[in-house]
This record gives C-alpha cells, sequence and structure tokens, in this order.
C-alpha cells in the first residue's frame, strides 16, 4: 500500500529540497510512518474500489470497517456448502445508511420461490456475509498528511542515527538534543499528540470479521 505522503509533501513543510542523504531515507520513512498509523487506526485511507470483506452481523446489521465508505455493490450471504450454496441478495433485502451500516433486512416471501427448499429453511441459521464495497480518500486528509510527515520530519532531522541518543560530540564540539516525546532516532514513532490528532479515525466498534473462503 502506497505511503500517505510523499517527499514533495516534507520538501513542502521543510521549505527546502531534501538533502541527497535525507533524500536516501524518505521514501522507507515514509512508508513505515504510514504503516504505524494505519496500525493504529485501523483504517487504510487509501481509495479502494471493489474491496471484498467477510463479516457476521449484530443483529440484522453489519459495520463496514474501513471508512468513509463510498458505495456498497454487493452482499453475499455465505451458505457454506454445496447443498446450501451462496446467495447474492437481491435489491430490496438489504440497505446502506450511506454512512458504514448495511442492514440485512427478512427475504420478500416472493424471493424465496427461486431458491432451493433447503436454502429457505435454512434461511435462519446464515449469519456470515461476503461485502463488496468501495472505501477510503483519493487523497489523504490534510490531518494524516501533517502527522505522517511530522512523524518522518522528526527522525529525519535528527542530529543521530542512533535511536535514544541525545548528544554527539566532534572533538571540543557537543550538540545536545532535547530528550522528550518529539525525540527521534533511526526509526520513526508516534507521539502522544499524534494520537491525539488521529482519534477521530481510530473505529470504536465494529462487526465481527471473518477469514474469507
Amino acid at each position: 500500500m502506497d505511503p500517505l505522503a510523499t517527499v514533495e509533501d516534507l520538501e513542502a513543510r521543510l521549505g527546502r529540497e531534501l538533502t541527497p542523504e535525507e533524500a536516501a531515507r524518505a521514501d522507507a520513512l515514509l512508508a513505515d510512518a504510514s504503516a504505524l498509523l494505519r496500525a493504529y487506526t485501523g483504517q487504510d485511507f487509501t481509495l479502494t474500489v471493489g474491496d471484498e470483506i467477510v463479516l457476521r452481523p449484530v443483529g440484522v446489521t453489519i459495520r463496514l470497517p474501513q471508512r468513509p465508505v463510498q458505495a456498497v455493490t454487493t452482499v453475499v450471504a455465505l451458505g457454506g456448502s454445496e447443498v446450501m450454496p451462496d446467495i447474492a441478495l437481491p435489491a430490496g433485502s438489504w440497505t446502506w445508511d450511506g454512512i458504514d451500516k448495511v442492514d440485512i433486512w427478512p427475504l420478500d416471501s416472493s424471493w424465496y420461490l427461486s431458491l432451493p427448499e433447503v436454502w429457505t429453511d435454512g434461511w435462519g441459521a446464515v449469519d456470515t456475509y461476503r461485502i463488496t464495497y468501495d472505501h477510503g480518500y483519493a487523497v489523504a486528509p490534510p490531518d494524516v498528511l501533517a502527522v505522517v510527515c511530522a512523524m518522518v520530519l522528526r527522525t529525519l532531522l535528527s542530529p543521530s542515527m542512533t535511536p535514544g541518543m541525545v548528544s554527539e560530540r566532534i572533538g571540543a564540539y557537543n550538540y545536545q538534543l532535547q530528550q522528550g516525546a518529539g525525540s527521534a532516532g533511526a526509526s520513526v514513532s508516534m507521539t502522544q499528540p499524534d494520537r491525539d490528532a488521529l482519534k477521530r479515525y481510530r473505529k470504536t466498534a465494529t462487526t465481527i470479521q471473518l477469514r474469507g473462503r
């Protein structure tokens, strides 16, 4: 998955081009910062079309994990056997609320006529669905972009490549780095202000996600 920020984004915040030494590390640090941010929020952010996910509802409600949801295209009830095959639910048997919730409604009795008898008998036992939906952003939100760049620049501009190093000495010259929440080393890290800025993107509750079959 592509990083959520680019070298150009870093340079825009620095007000200058990266040095050759900085540029050699920038792509890897951008990828690391993006991976940490995605792991913390549980969100991909990148626009994804036609993503398939297998979920189990709570009652009749399925919560889609990735946001923002752009469209829901299909809902398939998983029968789980040759006798009771997977069935794509028809229009009107499910609804999307336009945000992140899909509700499964009891199938209209007229639609049962086209199903094998074993399927209609077993409808109440079906509790797993495969959803196909589009989600994410065409461009990363500004606050997400800002956090990724901040994480990378703290590391990229650190006077030391060694994590936890607080000073460097060259002859009689000594450089002291303030140790604390904003300190950085060879790898990117997330500070509490970073987490606070991302709080609104974290998932608080979702439907049970299952391994796809």
